[in-house]
């Protein structure tokens, strides 16, 4: 939940910047322009999606349940005690 505002507001207005470029087909030397718009729009969309949707539900599906518990260890320095 903390990631989808600046993800969402990132993707928008990258998206809405790229309208008009992804739009102009056919203008005189936009040939290369308006193709690539589109592939990076694609991608925005695409990386969007997968951050929303695709990778919570990997992370809830493989994640581990518990915390990993850390092992005792003795403080440097500290001797081992065996009777």
């Amino acid at each position: 939940m903390e990631r989808l505002s600046p993800i969402l507001m990132t993707a928008l207005v990258t998206g809405i910047g790229l309208i008009p470029l992804a739009l102009g087909a056919g203008a005189p030397g936009k040939e290369i322009q308006q193709p690539m718009a589109i592939v990076i729009l694609g991608g925005i969309v695409t990386s969007t999606v997968l951050n929303m949707v695709v990778i919570p539900a990997l992370y809830l599906k493989y994640g581990r349940a518990e915390p990993r518990r850390r092992r005792e260890e003795p403080a440097i320095g500290a001797a081992a005690v065996s009777d």
